[in-house]
């Protein structure tokens, strides 16, 4: 596998920093939204993410010894963004309510999950 540093991630490998067509994008399930909640994010739920977040781009539960620092610093790492994120975004828009988010998940969720006879 190549160093990170030489990885490329101009046009030539499609991506870009445009953001305008990322709603063509759909974020994994498992994935929650913890930006305008109330009560707001706490430290702990941004680790969990940041954790969800690495199994999912390695595709590990848990890393073997050889892979532990590895993955220990990327969910590190992915925390601390994540915090920078999250304390600065701003918005206009009234918190969301945890409760009220979670019933409505839970909602979309039966709805998938039923079958059709």
């Amino acid at each position: 596998m190549q160093n990170p540093a030489n990885f490329s991630t101009g046009p030539q490998l499609g991506l870009t920093t445009d953001l305008a067509g990322a709603d063509d994008f759909r974020m994994c399930r498992s994935i929650k939204t913890l930006f305008n909640f109330d009560p707001p994010v706490t430290d702990d739920e941004i680790r969990a993410a940041s954790l969800q977040f690495v199994r999912k781009l390695s595709g590990f539960h848990s890393p073997s010894k050889s892979n532990e620092a590895a993955f220990v610093a990327a969910i590190d790492e992915i925390e601390a963004a994540s915090k920078r994120l999250l304390y600065s975004l701003q918005t206009h828009a009234p918190a969301r309510n945890r409760e009220e988010e979670a019933a409505k998940a839970k909602a979309r969720a039966a709805l998938r999950f039923t079958r059709v006879s």
